[in-house]
């Protein structure tokens, strides 16, 4: 803008006087070239944007909802909190909700990353922008306009695309005594011209106004944002949201990964594989009695022993009093007038269970990388549980993939010692937190950052949430619980522990061409400046004119944006574990 200012304002000048030389081609060549190189950033940031459009358009524009009885069809905007809403096999899902009538499956893909349809049926929740496949159904309207999960991944990425990195804030600085130095460059190449020198005028100008433009740090103000856009946006596209840039930068420093167990590293659907009971019970009154004390709580092991009641169709008693969720150890409740304990080996000694009769069955199970729960009746030991929860298909190789890179991997589970070395063991983890309460998790992780490691903690559950904010970087399962979410840093859409090596790559790709940008950007002002300023005149008469500098200056941009758009390149890694 000085630059232009100058050739223009001394152009009016020189005509008033008569002059017949002026600047007004290099004004208008210089105000073409910006124009241009702006130009380009936006070309540069457009394709970014792609990932947020097709997600616009995952929304419908009308629902199918109930008014009075009748089917309605309504605008998606005027959808309230609360209304019934018909879907039918094809239909695009319009707002979040809960499945109040019917069965079907729903292709969550877009929204999730997840390839196969999902299973729905009665209390099952609903994503906007999901596809139902096969079945029609009526779901209650829970989250709507910029309540959706859509609308929230939508905002992340804006978010994150318009922060700005660390790096970016150390160029702005930088650029602002950039245009100190600029015009007081401008200035000091006159005087020496001009005054010192005793050039005409005109020449002593052309010099000035070329050194001004040259200066402008146009491509150091491009330098991190355009690949800042890119990232992200590539992050997006292949469901990996980062919140902001300091994140997508700090990413990359990551030296130690603590993943949670249940749920990131495994499916989290544990199915019972064994029951083993003493004193004469048999395994399905031990399955209704643990079924009745279970019923309330929401853990994993629960529902696989609920599944196992319901695939043998038992009855569980009605009559449940004094039920008390135990955090991480298990829960107690009275079934049937018996006082009835149900939970881990440590739960049973701190009540002085006696497990002699169990212990032998007990370590044979652990050591086959079964989790238990013991039921204890009255007082005395009466049955044990084993679950195994399926390990995903990707943990093994990205955890190799990850020690590939030097960072060492840690889990941590409320499982017992022998369980969770077993499940390590098959996965190549050799560090494990065992037997871990939820609310320890967050000292296992400062554990390892006292040791001066840069750790990130990757978790799905409510449990996990002070662990993920104790983090450097809190990394959270998409399929993970709204709280998990809104804490953390870095959210995988997809649960693919696999995601978390190529939120590295990708972290690690986007820092390595914002340095080329800022080393190309600061190298480029600081040599061009001097030959703007006439320099290489004296010696072998090398001069550049305003419009040429212009040029010069927008080609700088150019180089920027085009390096950052590169970064396209990375998709591959991002496909590939």
């Amino acid at each position: 803008a000085v630059g232009i200012t100058a050739a223009y304002a001394f152009s009016v000048v020189l005509t008033f006087l008569g002059d017949s030389d002026s600047y007004y081609e290099a004004a208008a060549l210089l105000i073409t070239f910006v124009l241009f190189g702006h130009w380009m950033e936006m070309k540069s940031r457009r394709g970014t944007t792609d990932a947020l459009q097709a997600l616009f358009a995952l929304v419908p524009p009308q629902a199918r909802v109930l008014r009075n009885g009748k089917e309605e069809l309504t605008p998606t905007a005027e959808v309230k909190v609360g209304d019934i809403v018909v879907l039918k096999p094809g239909d695009k899902v319009p707002v979040d909700g809960e499945i109040i009538e019917g069965e079907t499956a729903i292709d969550e893909s877009l929204v999730t990353g997840e390839s196969i349809p999902v299973a729905k049926k009665l209390g099952d929740k609903v994503i906007g922008g999901s596809i139902n496949q096969s079945g029609s159904v009526k779901f209650k309207a829970t989250k709507v306009g910029e309540d959706t999960a859509l609308a929230q991944i939508v905002r992340l990425v804006e978010t994150a695309q318009n922060s700005k990195a660390p790096g970016q804030k150390l160029a702005d600085r930088f650029a602002k005594y950039l245009v100190i130095v600029a015009v007081g460059g401008g200035l000091l190449t006159f005087s020496i011209w001009f005054f010192i020198i005793g050039q005409p005028l005109l020449f002593a100008l052309t010099f000035a106004i070329s050194t001004v433009v040259i200066a402008c740090p146009d491509a150091l103000g491009l330098a991190t944002p355009t690949a800042v856009a890119v990232g992200t946006g590539l992050g997006a596209k292949h469901n990996i949201l980062i919140k902001d840039a300091p994140t997508l930068e700090q990413v990359s420093k990551i030296q130690a990964v603590v993943l949670d167990k249940t749920g990131t590293l495994t499916e989290g659907k544990p199915k019972v594989t064994a029951v083993v009971t003493v004193d004469g019970l048999n395994e399905d009154e031990a399955l209704r009695l643990i079924g009745a004390a279970e019923a309330k709580s929401s853990h994993p092991l629960s529902k696989a022993v609920l599944d196992e009641v319901e695939r043998g169709k038992l009855v569980l008693p009605k009559n449940v009093e004094k039920f008390e969720n135990l955090s991480g150890l298990g829960v107690k409740a009275v079934v049937n007038g018996k006082s009835v304990l149900v939970g881990t080996v440590k739960l049973m000694k701190e009540n002085k269970v006696d497990l002699r009769a169990l212990e032998n069955k007990i370590n044979e199970l652990l050591s086959e990388g079964n989790t238990i729960m013991v039921l204890a009746v009255d007082g005395k030991a009466a049955a044990v549980v084993s679950a195994a929860d399926p390990i995903k298909p990707n943990a093994k190789k990205a955890v190799e993939r990850l020690n590939q890179l030097g960072i060492e991997i840690a889990m941590i589970t409320g499982d017992n010692e022998k369980t969770a070395r077993s499940i390590a063991k098959n996965i190549g983890i050799k560090r494990v937190f065992a037997e871990v309460l939820p609310a320890e998790k967050a000292n296992y992780v400062r554990k390892l950052q006292e040791e001066g490691k840069f750790v990130a903690m990757v978790g799905d559950g409510v449990n996990d949430a002070p662990a993920l904010a104790q983090a450097d970087i809190g990394i959270a399962i998409g399929a993970g619980t709204d709280v998990a979410i809104e804490t953390a840093n870095v959210v995988l859409m997809k649960s693919d522990p696999a995601d978390v090596l190529r939120a590295i790559r990708l972290s690690k790709a986007t820092v390595r061409k914002m340095k080329q940008n800022l080393f190309w950007a600061s190298i480029y002002n600081l040599l061009a400046i001097p030959v703007a300023a006439g320099i290489l005149y004296p010696s072998f008469g090398i001069s550049l004119r305003p419009e040429i500098s212009a040029l010069l200056m927008s080609v700088s941009s150019i180089i920027v944006a085009t390096n950052a758009v590169l970064l396209n390149k990375v998709e591959k890694d991002l496909i590939t574990v």
